[in-house]
């Protein structure tokens, strides 16, 4: 009771301040549902069970804390991929830097036009599923990205799109504190390649939610970084049809703190879900935290959570990854690893693996762990002449390679293994 009190304060400290946003009634009736939902749930602390290998401080104090501006002579990301640009920066929508919203098989709205319409799809999406996701895991901070955010997209995919939409998230003040909520609705048959890349602010939230209809396909690839000193905290919400497939790759760099949930609902027969990251992290300052929980609702479903980690200097990597597989569920194939690489003696890697099972006809299985660099390996490598960096420099892409293997555009792929690669030379 003594803690409960002590968060509801908190909380209520934190946002006595706080005026929600305007717009249409749906909209305004969805985020003062949400603003409830964060009052009655309290702002997370380092108590709760799902935070205590992460200290959520800075990410619930009234100010963000400043992150310097990182600069490099690397170009663009995914500078030769054919896509649709759309550019934010700290948080605010750039309409002049980005393409024209328009395309076959698809409609793009920004989110702060769709929520001022009485009459839009996303009243049925905007906080429903998040909603959803609060069981049986309080996730304060996603109901509040949708009490607050005013800016994002909404994507409604109604055929094959051709060509990747790619959310550029810039950063140009060293205090901004940006939150965005993005929504995307994939139609039956449709398929649609969503890339997220950049550091977006000095802190950022950002949610997005998922409805993947039957027989749809939704693939999302996201590059994090590269501001040292930033932190971040993400959620994604997503909800799969029958013969439905969701995937979903994350690369992260640098950062203090970069907390990604991902809670996905498997509600249709035959269904494919698969959620996979990597992270690449240097020194003491940096923490991050992969948090996923996948519900199996429905028969012959495959979901697959691949996560791997590298660390050196201190750094810190978490991991929590939950399988529920309901009663009725039959014929579940639930795979999960998450492994680290730790390249001295200071870092750590923290996971907690979990299954859940109420069904008897299943196949699921977790594993987890943490090593150095196979000696024999190297040495063979060595014994043919490889210099000693290029070799744990080939060892550590090799290790990180079945996450990278989780995206299916092999373009998109390529570049993040190049970026990979110039991170691991520029850190030896």
């Amino acid at each position: 009771m003594a803690l409960a009190k002590m968060k509801a304060d908190a909380t209520a400290a934190r946002l006595a301040d706080v005026s929600l946003p305007d717009g249409a009634a749906w909209a305004n009736a969805a985020r003062a549902s949400a603003m409830d939902r964060v009052r009655q749930m309290g702002l997370p602390t380092k108590r709760d069970e799902y935070w205590k290998y992460t200290d959520p401080s800075t990410l619930t104090a009234t100010e963000a804390a400043q992150a310097a501006l990182f600069h490099n002579d690397e170009g663009p990301l995914f500078d030769a991929v054919d896509r649709l640009r759309i550019v934010f920066v700290d948080g605010v929508f750039d309409a002049e830097a980005s393409d024209d919203l328009t395309g076959e098989g698809m409609e793009i709205t920004r989110l702060s036009d769709a929520m001022a319409t009485d009459i839009h799809w996303a009243k049925d999406l905007y906080g429903v599923l998040e909603a959803r996701g609060q069981q049986p895991v309080e996730r304060t901070l996603a109901a509040l990205n949708t009490a607050m955010a005013t800016d994002g997209v909404v994507i409604r995919a109604t055929g094959k799109v051709s060509k990747p939409i790619n959310l550029i998230y810039l950063h140009q003040d060293v205090t901004s504190d940006a939150v965005l909520h993005n929504l995307v609705k994939v139609e039956s048959g449709a398929e649609v390649t969503l890339v997220e890349t950049g550091p977006a602010a000095a802190r950022f939230s950002k949610l997005l939610e998922v409805e993947v209809a039957d027989g749809g396909a939704f693939h999302h690839v996201r590059a994090q970084g590269r501001d040292h000193e930033r932190r971040a905290v993400t959620h994604c919400f997503a909800r799969v049809g029958a013969e439905a497939v969701f995937k979903s790759f994350t690369l992260t760099f640098n950062g203090v703190l970069t907390r990604n949930e991902c809670v996905l609902e498997i509600v249709g027969d035959n269904a494919t879900a698969h959620v996979a990251g990597a992270c690449v992290g240097d020194g003491r300052d940096f923490h991050h935290d992969d948090t996923v929980f996948v519900t199996h609702d429905a028969v012959n479903c495959e979901s697959r959570q691949v996560f791997k980690k590298v660390l050196r200097n201190g750094a810190t990597g978490v991991f929590q990854g939950k399988i529920l597989v309901k009663e009725g569920a039959q014929k579940t194939d639930g795979y999960q690893i998450s492994q680290s690489l730790l390249l001295d003696d200071d870092s750590q890697f923290l996971a907690k693996p979990e299954l859940e099972i109420y069904a008897d006809d299943v196949a699921c299985s977790h594993g987890s762990t943490s090593g150095a660099i196979d000696e024999d390996a190297l040495f063979y490598l060595r014994s043919r002449g490889v210099l000693p960096d290029d070799a744990r420099n080939l060892l550590t892409l090799a290790f990180l390679a079945e996450a990278l293997e989780e995206i299916d555009n092999e373009a998109l792929a390529d570049d993040l293994r190049d970026r990979l690669e110039g991170w691991l030379t520029r850190h030896r």
